[in-house]
Parts: C-alpha cells; sequence; structure tokens
C-alpha cells in the first residue's frame, strides 16, 4: 500500500504534447498541448506510470489507472502547501502546480503590509492562493461559485499548520463584487483566475473576453488604493498574451500602469532546468 501523505508535487519530464508527474504517491501522464519538444526521459520512464489521462473530442476525458481503482483522493506538498488532490473529468488534480510563483509574491506582497490585510480571492477553486494569503496573516474571502469545491477547498485548509482567518463564501463573483461596492466593503488584495467561460447558477453566462474589463473595474472600486494594495490576475484562456492581460490591468489602474508586471506561469522540470508554460498573469503592487 502507497504512502500517500503530503509527498511533494514534481514535474519529471514534458514533451510530444504530453507532461510527466509525480503526483505525491502516484505517477501520472496528462496532455500537455504546448510541451511541442521531445522528452528527455527514456520511454521506459514514462511508461511505469499509475495513471494516464486522455482526451476526448467532448473537452472532457478518460482516466485509465493500470490497476484499474482510482484513489479516492490523496495529497501533495507543493509551493509550501498542503493540498488534496482529486482528479476530474477535465483532467485536473485539484490544483496548477504553475501557480506556486504567484502563491510566492502574495506572501512577499502581504509581508510588507500591515497584519491582517483583507484580501478576496475570486474563482477561488481549491483555494492554493487563499491559503497562502490566510497563513501569512491576512483575513481572506474566498469565493467559488461551487459549494462541491469549497468543500475541497476546506478539507486544504484543514491540511494547513496555519490556515489563519478564512470567510467562505459560495456566489457568483460579479454579483458578490458589486454587493461589496454598495455596502462600502474594501478590501488590501485582490486575486482572480477567472475562467474561460463559465455559467452560474442562475443562468448567468461569464465569457473573459467579454466579462474581464468590466470585473477589474468593479474590483477596483473595492480596492483600497489609498493604501498599500495588490491585484493579481491570471488566466488560461486562448487569445490572451501576457502583453494583452497586462494591458487590460493597466487600461483599469491608469494611475500605476508603470507597476504592472507581466509573465507567463510556468512549473520548473525536475533536474533540466527546463519549464512547462502554463498560463500567464498581470499583477500590480504598489506598497
Amino acid at each position: 500500500m502507497k504512502n500517500t501523505s503530503h509527498l511533494p508535487y514534481i514535474l519529471l519530464d514534458s514533451g510530444n504534447c504530453r507532461k510527466l508527474e509525480q503526483a505525491g504517491a502516484y505517477r501520472i501522464v496528462r496532455p500537455a498541448l504546448n510541451a511541442f519538444w521531445k522528452p528527455t526521459l527514456p520511454e521506459s520512464e514514462w511508461s511505469r506510470i499509475d495513471a494516464e489521462f486522455k482526451r476526448d473530442s467532448g473537452g472532457g476525458g478518460t482516466w485509465t489507472w493500470k490497476n484499474g481503482r482510482q484513489p479516492k483522493d490523496w495529497t501533495v506538498s507543493w509551493g509550501g502547501i498542503n493540498l488534496y488532490i482529486k482528479p476530474t473529468q477535465f483532467g485536473h488534480l485539484g490544483f496548477f502546480a504553475e501557480q506556486a510563483t504567484n502563491w510566492n509574491w502574495l506572501r512577499s506582497c502581504l509581508k510588507q503590509m500591515p497584519p491582517h490585510a483583507k484580501t478576496l480571492n475570486l474563482f477561488a477553486y481549491s483555494g492554493g492562493a487563499t491559503l497562502a494569503m490566510s497563513s501569512s496573516g491576512a483575513d481572506t474571502c474566498h469565493l467559488d461559485a461551487s459549494n462541491g469545491i469549497i468543500e475541497w477547498a476546506k478539507k486544504n485548509q484543514a491540511l494547513a499548520e496555519n490556515p489563519g482567518r478564512i470567510r467562505w463564501i459560495c456566489d457568483d463573483a460579479m454579483k458578490f463584487v458589486g454587493r461589496e461596492q454598495r455596502r462600502g466593503n474594501q478590501y488590501n488584495g485582490i486575486v482572480l483566475d477567472p475562467p474561460s467561460f463559465g455559467r452560474g447558477a442562475q443562468g448567468q453566462v461569464w465569457k473573459i473576453e467579454e466579462g474581464i474589463e468590466n470585473m477589474l473595474q468593479n474590483c477596483k472600486q473595492i480596492l483600497d488604493t489609498g493604501k498599500p494594495y495588490f491585484i493579481l490576475l491570471s488566466c488560461h484562456s486562448q487569445g490572451f498574451s501576457p502583453v494583452s492581460l497586462g494591458r487590460c490591468l493597466g487600461e483599469v489602474f491608469r494611475e500605476d500602469v508603470s507597476l504592472v508586471e507581466t509573465g507567463e506561469m510556468t512549473i520548473p522540470e525536475n533536474n533540466t532546468g527546463r519549464v512547462l508554460p502554463a498560463g500567464i498573469y498581470a499583477r500590480i503592487f504598489k506598497k
């Protein structure tokens, strides 16, 4: 029986549009459509796996487990955070490894801010950024539209040595931000990782190319920009580049456009010096 307790996540290799990962106790292969290069490890290493995920034409896919039995869940340690892993029908594991550098950036920002900074994590998923902020002393509000995902994030909080203070909200992000604006509530930091497309519980439709500017404008209204503040925007949507994402942020925060940082989110490969690109970010920290 495998030891599944908080073993690390490692990107072992990538190439031929796939990635080989050690996700805690289990070695898996998943698609990586931008890994056009050749793998560095021999095929024998790629065949010594516990599971592989293959996409289908409908946007989902299928996990194939060597022993025929998929574990219900297990844990990994990554970016200083312990996380529950639960493979989904879309090939996700329950966290995005490329966000670890953003988690470190959030910790760095909060070290330079007064204690108990109020922070908001929108589209918060399983809570990696939430835990990075709350464990750094922030009073953090975690918002996601799925009750199931929030329960997953709460399980991750239970794994933390210093979970901090977290407020859990299940709601539509745009509606919640609008209500906070009307209430006069303000935050010292906001994180958002919006999906390309989404549909709310009441039929609300989100398309990032149509909604991102309005979302950022509303976020600005609830940021206390007269004090030290940060905003972190990341995405995995096709058609966006670091330049275009930075332009979106800079157009809204024009007075602080010189502070906009942009870049690619990447996952470092084990012992090769290579990185796997996996999304983009734009962010501002005003001290």
